[in-house]
């Protein structure tokens, strides 16, 4: 009978996975005959920007590899920037329409983007935004439009910014699983959650600042493009000027309430078209395929633009996560390759691994001995992020970038009471000394904690010594902004840890100018696994089939949020120059 239950099963997965080959072999003959058609770009078209996705910067791989967008979870920044620019100046697109964005980007995404569609607006083309719902951020970005419209039973989101903390000390009491703390910084308050039941004065003074900064600029951006004071813009979310359709029109926020029906034909009064006439709208993302074949940077002469986005860990690295395998490898490409005369090391990292973060910034170091070196922040450059930046020629940040928190800590879970609770008691032996180590079974020893936190001052105090050098500034001024604190990138570039203020862009034109070169082509590192590759891993696995959204959907995002923390924190390996918190500023 297990023989034939054994030939049975073998049967059936060869019948599977003939079929997934087949159905794959189908996907790709229909791929690669849509991919090999170019859109088509009808006289006055209108491009629509509609970002349901979750944005990254970069999505890397072969840009003419079929199964890309097949497999594609998320929007990519660069493209998106791209099209928007290759529009600016295609005779055929007479404008851009923002619609019923739900927007999944960090804020400094939002600002990239947002730049880019004022920069559009000087070809004297139009961007109008309609919205059934508009969140803060959504509205950021709809804000640069010429007008705005929303839907009369419609809501518009403008209260200011807050972002919420965990706190888990009571849960390790319940369940008899602690996490011991090593740490340094005053404002290192990664581990706070599972050392307090309530957020500490000097971390709740650091998040205030901090939301305070990006909602300054935010309010600002707006302010200008609706031509509002910032003081009434502050009136408008303190009151909720803006909570139902005629608040909003009241307060300036928009400009009228229409239905999406009498939006579109403001939309063909816009374009020129005549009303009986269809509208060619055309999404970012078709047009992406066609602005993708226009180079806007031309030349032998090349700059390398290297992407490092995700927590840093140690390991090979992937389009998710920062390892020294992937960018060191692209760093030490960029830097022997004659042809690059500069690189751009554009960074979006909360942080993570002290050791990683320490073998890609020497990378940054001796590629800067070669040739220019310049970094552009993301969303977020902190902690581990800030630490690979630091070996920079120059730094640039959003003014909506997180970065800094300059600290480190340490993390080690201790099952202690609850194997006490539930009858487990483990013993060792060693030949020496120090043979046996720390046991997750007994409680931490002073002399283990003694070891750990000669770790952390150390590290911490090489951290420094790369933010003085890097920055040219003493020790001590480092440490003035050290501490683990937390800036926004207008506090950062105040204190001295970044340079300027600036776009990706902004940074590819200084390692230009830095280089000397006036015209270059542009080089983008590393190179990631494409969809079918990462599809083959996961048919190996069992991330096919989504084990976290099952998750998610039978506790709910909010237990699934908690439980991801968790896994994080018992995850975390040596010692850690990590973002404080995972803060999502809303």
């Amino acid at each position: 009978m297990n023989f034939l239950r054994n030939l049975l099963a073998a049967i059936l997965g060869c019948i599977i996975a003939f079929g997934i080959v087949f159905i794959m072999f189908v996907i790709f003959i229909a791929l690669s005959s849509s991919n090999s058609e170019t859109v088509e770009v009808k006289p006055k078209s209108i491009l629509e920007l509609q970002l349901q996705q979750p944005i990254s910067d970069y999505v890397g791989g072969d840009e003419e590899n079929p199964f890309k967008a097949l497999f594609q979870k998320s929007e990519d920044l660069d493209r998106i920037i791209h099209a928007i620019k290759v529009a600016k100046n295609d005779k055929d697109l007479v404008g851009i329409s923002i619609n019923n964005n739900f927007l999944m980007s960090g804020w400094a995404q939002t600002q990239s983007i947002r730049k880019a569609l004022e920069d559009f607006k000087t070809s004297g083309k139009f961007i109008y935004s309609y919205g059934d719902y508009y969140m803060q951020k959504d509205y950021y970005l709809a804000s640069v439009s010429d007008s705005i419209f929303l839907n009369p039973v419609g809501v518009l989101d403008f209260k200011g910014l807050s972002t919420e903390v965990f706190f888990y000390k009571d849960l390790q009491e319940k369940t008899g699983v602690k996490m011991e703390v090593i740490r340094h910084g005053k404002y290192k308050s990664a581990v706070e959650p599972y050392l307090n039941d309530t957020m500490s004065d000097a971390n709740r003074t650091q998040i205030k600042e901090l939301i305070g900064s990006v909602w300054n600029s935010v309010v600002d951006d707006i302010a200008l493009s609706r031509n509002i004071t910032v003081e009434n813009m502050n009136i408008i979310a303190d009151t909720l000027g803006g909570r139902m359709p005629k608040h909003a029109k009241a307060s300036k926020l928009i400009d009228a309430i229409t239905y999406y029906d009498e939006y579109e034909k403001k939309l063909k009064n816009a374009a020129g078209i005549e009303e009986d006439k269809e509208i060619n709208l055309l999404s970012i993302q078709e047009y992406s395929s066609k602005a993708n074949t226009i180079k806007l940077h031309k030349g032998e002469k090349k700059i390398a633009v290297i992407y490092a986005q995700g927590e840093i860990l140690y390991g090979e690295g992937s389009n998710e996560v920062i390892g020294q395998g992937l960018i060191n490898e692209a760093i030490i490409k960029a830097r022997e390759d004659e042809k690059v005369k500069a690189i751009v090391l554009r960074v979006n990292s909360p942080g993570g691994s002290a050791l990683t973060s320490d073998i890609i910034w020497r990378e940054v170091v001796l590629a800067k001995e070669v040739k220019p070196v310049v970094v552009s922040m993301g969303n977020v450059a902190a902690s581990g992020g800030y630490y690979i930046a630091a070996g920079a020629d120059k730094i640039f940040a959003e003014p909506t970038t997180i970065t800094g928190s300059i600290g480190v800590f340490g993390i080690i879970p201790n099952v202690n009471e609850l194997a006490t609770d539930i009858g487990i008691n483990a013993e060792q032996v060693g030949t020496n000394k120090n043979s046996v180590g720390y046991s997750v079974f007994d409680p931490m020893s002073d002399n283990f904690r003694g070891k750990i936190q000669e770790s952390i001052e150390t590290t911490y105090t090489t951290f420094l010594e790369k933010v003085s050098s890097g920055r040219g500034i003493s020790m001590a001024q480092a440490d003035s902004v050290a501490q683990g604190r937390v800036w926004s990138g207008v506090d950062a570039k105040r204190v001295g840890l970044v340079d300027e203020l600036g776009t990706l862009d902004d940074a590819i034109n200084e390692a230009a100018n830095l280089a000397g070169i006036e015209k270059f082509g542009i080089k983008k590192f590393p190179k990631y696994k494409t969809g079918i590759e990462k599809l083959m891993e996961d048919i190996g696995g069992a991330s096919i089939f989504n084990k976290e959204g099952i998750i998610s959907k039978e506790i709910g995002p909010e237990g699934y949020a908690i439980l991801k923390e968790i896994k994080k924190a018992m995850n975390q390996k040596g010692v850690q120059v990590r973002m404080p918190y995972a803060l999502n500023i809303k």
